[in-house]
This record gives C-alpha cells, structure tokens and sequence, in this order.
C-alpha cells in the first residue's frame, strides 16, 4: 500500500512540475483571459471624470487626437501614447510610446522631462521588446509589421503597446497594418480596453479591423486614428447588427475600473480624431 502511494504522489508531482517550474516573467507579459463580471448584474458605467477623482481599482483615460491618449494610473504615473509634434496632451508625460509609421505617430525632439521614451521599433528591424514596470503600471508590447510607401514590409515597425494598472488590460493597437495571428492573440491574452485605428486605409481596412477586435472579444473598444465623421460611421455601420454596443461620450476622459467593464461589448466613442 505505501508503496502504491508514493508512486501516485511521484506521478502527481510529474504533472504539476511544468507548472511549478514556470517562470514568474510568463505570466508578466501577459493579461491573462478573465471573467469581466457576472452576466447577470449590470456594473456601473465607466465614469467621465476627471483623473484627480481616481479611486483605488481606477485608470483614467483621455483621448488627446489621432492615436494618441493619456493614461493616468491612481499612483500618479502618466503614458501618452504614438507621442508625436503634433497632439499632445497639456501634461509631460513620465512614459511615452511611440510607433515608426509617420510623423504623426513619433517624435524627433520628444520633451526632455520624459522619463521614458519607448520606440516601438528599432532601425535594424529587429525586435523590440518591453517587460518594465513605472510605479503601478506595467508596460510590455507585441510587435507586427507595417506597409512602407512603396507597397513592401517593414518587418517589426508597429508595436501593440500592453499597459497594465488597477487590474485592467489596455492595448493600443497603434498603426496595425495586418490581421493578427492565433500566435498574436494568445501572447496579448485578455484585454479589457483596445484602442483601435479605424480609418481603413493607412492603417488595416475596415473588414480587417473589425475581425481582428472581435477576435480579442474586449469588453470596451475605443476607436482613434480617424480623420472625419464619415469615416467613423463607416466604422461604426459594421457594429449595427452586431452583439456590441455604441456609447458616444461628450467629455474625452473616462474612467475606468474593473467593475465599471460593461457585460455587453461596447463601442465607446470619445470626441476627437
């Protein structure tokens, strides 16, 4: 009998030992995919707040134009987003990001009291990649290839930023150019808020876009990156007859907590482009 025992528990602990062998850094670069809330209770819409009315469990999260947003955590710590010349927020931001398409997407001559400026590309085209923590968020990306002018591929030129805070998942898909792989979606995991180009054009056509958001199934999709009100709704006419929502907000800044995520998907429309 004592015997047959330990020969289960050898065998027990060869199951269990590729979990517990697993590096801590796996799950880090990852949001791992999660229940938003229970079906059956409707949570609190996110909040058009100001960020100086942040609670605990709380990102704020402003659009400032084009593709560029603010993120601002409860422990003070702020990104801007594509950090170009052109659209900036009012605030130095400690980390920006920043991505090669064109000008409007990178700076040359970013402000010198950023702490952090974080390429999303590198000139050689060889990966890039981020694992960092900056106060109480975490910051980690997913490389994809972009178009050059001529029709042809820029390996690694576009990075799919990861930010993480108050136990929520935001991606910004910055200038997508292709649809995203099962490979991609397994290593993005479960993201709560994407903040997607919809121009359909310079950055992944409309169709393209709209496979890709529905394969991330994120309770709240934020749409950016474009240039008049005809092509937003353009956007906006493939989620008609779809199981999303559409939310048109008047103030540029929510606020967001885990338990503000709607059950239903939905569209959130910030004024801007």
């Amino acid at each position: 009998m004592t015997r047959f025992v330990t020969a289960c528990l050898l065998a027990l602990a060869g199951l269990l030992a590729p979990f517990a062998t697993a590096p801590a850094s796996a799950q880090a670069e990852r949001c791992p995919k999660l229940v938003a809330g229970s079906p059956f209770l409707a949570p609190p819409e996110p909040r058009a707040l100001p960020a100086a009315y942040l609670q605990p469990r709380e990102v704020s999260l402003s659009y400032i134009g084009h593709s560029t947003f603010l993120i601002e955590t409860v422990g003070g710590v702020t990104v801007a987003t594509d950090y170009n010349d052109y659209a900036r927020p009012d605030v130095v931001p400690r980390v920006a990001t920043m991505n090669r398409a064109h000008l409007t997407h990178y700076s040359l001559n970013p402000d010198p009291g950023i702490e952090y400026v974080l390429k999303g590309w590198r000139e050689d085209r060889d990966p890039v990649h981020y694992d960092m923590e900056v106060g109480d968020l975490w910051i980690g990306n997913l490389q994809t290839n972009i178009r050059d002018w001529e029709g042809g591929t820029i390996r690694n030129g576009n990075s799919i930023f990861v930010f993480r805070a108050a136990d929520l998942c935001i991606a910004h898909l910055g200038h997508l150019h292709h649809l995203l792989t099962e490979q991609d979606l397994g290593a993005l995991g479960r993201i709560d808020v994407v903040l997607a180009p919809v121009d359909g054009s310079y950055t992944l056509d409309v169709d393209g876009m709209v496979e890709v958001l529905k394969k991330l199934e994120s309770p709240v999709v934020i749409p950016m990156h474009y240039f008049n009100q005809a092509t937003l709704e353009r956007f906006l006419e493939h989620f008609a007859s779809s199981k999303y929502a559409i939310r048109r907000e008047n103030s540029p800044t929510l606020v967001l907590s885990r338990a503000s995520l709607p059950t239903q998907p939905t569209v959130i429309v910030l004024p801007g482009h």
